[in-house]
């Protein structure tokens, strides 16, 4: 698979090389590594904002502060997880 990052995509290259930096391997295995990490860590993040233990407030602060850009957490009474 061939990623653009040319012209109207050249957005795209610098998150790639902030995946690369951070795992610390060459660009397709940072995404491999990016894409395989995203589901769980979002599942894990659903896991905390569902705490007994945690005040609503709480979670609201835990959701705000774990949203991006591609995924947003909301806190009502219940827990919802977009993606753009």
């Amino acid at each position: 698979m061939r990623i653009r990052t040319d012209g109207k995509y050249e957005y795209r290259l610098d998150p790639i090389n902030r995946a690369a930096d951070f795992y610390d391997c060459n660009k397709t295995k940072a995404i491999v590594s990016a894409c395989d990490d995203v589901p769980l860590l979002v599942a894990a993040a659903r896991q905390v904002l569902e705490r007994d233990d945690l005040t609503l407030e709480q979670r609201r602060e835990i959701a705000e502060t774990l949203s991006t850009r591609a995924v947003r957490f909301e806190m009502d009474t219940e827990i919802t997880v977009d993606t753009n």
